[in-house]
């Protein structure tokens, strides 16, 4: 076992970035795929450690405090690109956008119900192939893979989980950007909106100019939205009321992005500059090169013919339900076509992958204002409180 500390963590992240920004630029099918950079060499990377501990016996423990604050500072960077004026023009569409997320957590619990049944295993281990892990991420799996080894007799309940989640991450990043572009060529789709991408630059505008002053006023009201969003966040646990600190954090950027304008009319205010999509785009980057250099590939071989079966049958009805259902419902246009990638990284285990998905498909078409407000709300905040909902209902009816 190597330990890594944070700074070696980072030296390696930003590593791993580089790796995927190379093969983007000199792969074309990455690039006009829409594969997420930050996924192309997080890959690659966990590849990499994987056959260093096959091979030699090496394990990396990496320290992963570095990836959480950084996690924090991308959900605050989304926050303050959020104005209430498009919030409430999206308002429709997050109802609608919900109740498809919602439904869809029922299918995807049923799935994976139906094909252990199929392969004579105990019902109940489908939903560590369905919702739990897919759609609830590492996260949920790691809070309720308890409950399936206690009340269920599931020893291995953590194992399967963390193994379904691993791939739906994998997946849901490689998905994604290839979806959307199906979807923008076939119905030749443009953007519509004017406004500068929300997370980096576009690939001709590689070279934006970010000022000093820019940066620091950027920083500065990143900070003081994550010291607003922890107070928010100790305040809520005080009354009961838990959520994520990113969740937290999101929302004390929106409301500090539209508060200064009317407080302070003079301040410039970072919502919608380069400097902030540059600090939103490298916070993410990072945040998902850790995250997925940090797997552990090779404790997922011991369920692997079950878990592929399941797997197959997710990824197929999720395909035809983006395609066929949310990219209709959602209004068959360019934001429909970026929020049906962000739908796949959103089902697939985690709302960064959601993200990047969409941050691809925009650096290569242009940008897509709704879909980077409701799915990131989607994410942070309703799929986990719809998903528990949904997992206790299956849980009470296959006991």
């Amino acid at each position: 076992m190597i330990d890594v500390d944070a700074r070696q963590t980072l030296i390696l992240a930003i590593l791993v970035l580089f790796a995927g920004k190379w093969l983007t630029l000199r792969i074309a099918f990455l690039r006009e795929n829409n594969i997420p950079e930050p996924i192309t060499g997080g890959l690659l990377a966990a590849l990499l450690f994987t056959l260093g501990h096959l091979l030699f016996d090496i394990t990396f423990e990496f320290a992963l405090q570095i990836r959480d604050a950084l996690l924090l500072i991308f959900f605050t960077t989304i926050g303050l690109s959020t104005r209430i004026s498009t919030l409430i023009a999206g308002g429709k569409s997050l109802f609608i956008l919900l109740l498809v997320v919602i439904t869809y957590l029922f299918i995807q619990n049923a799935v994976g119900v139906l094909v252990v049944i199929a392969q004579g295993i105990t019902p109940v281990k489908g939903l560590l192939g369905g919702s739990v892990s897919l759609s609830g991420g590492h996260g949920t799996t790691i809070a309720w893979a308890p409950v399936f080894t206690s009340d269920y007799g599931i020893a291995s309940a953590m194992e399967i989980g963390i193994t379904f989640a691993t791939f739906g991450l994998i997946l849901g990043g490689i998905l994604g950007g290839p979806i959307a572009r199906f979807l923008i060529e076939r119905n030749k789709l443009e953007a519509t909106s004017d406004e500068a991408i929300e997370v980096g630059f576009k690939y001709e505008q590689q070279e934006e100019q970010i000022g000093v002053d820019h940066m620091l006023m950027s920083m500065l009201t990143i900070a003081i939205a994550i010291g607003i969003g922890i107070e928010l966040n100790l305040l809520l646990d005080m009354i009961g009321f838990k959520l994520p600190l990113f969740v937290a954090c999101l929302f004390s950027g929106i409301v500090l992005t539209n508060i200064i304008p009317l407080i302070l009319p003079k301040l410039e205010c970072p919502a919608g500059t380069p400097t902030l999509s540059l600090v939103s785009e490298l916070s993410l980057g990072l945040f998902l090169a850790i995250s997925l250099m940090s797997l552990r590939l090779w404790t997922i071989t011991d369920f692997i013919i079950p878990i592929m079966l399941v797997m197959l049958a997710q990824l197929v009805i999720l395909i035809s339900y983006v395609v066929f259902i949310v990219f209709r419902i959602m209004g068959s246009n360019y934001e429909a076509a970026v929020i049906s990638s962000g739908f796949t990284g959103l089902s697939l285990g985690a709302t960064p992958t959601a993200i990047a998905n969409m941050a691809a498909v925009t650096k290569h078409y242009g940008a897509a204002p709704l879909a980077f407000i409701i799915i990131p709300l989607i994410g942070a905040f309703f799929v986990d409180l719809s998903n528990s909902v949904v997992i206790k209902l299956f849980l009470t009816f296959l006991s």
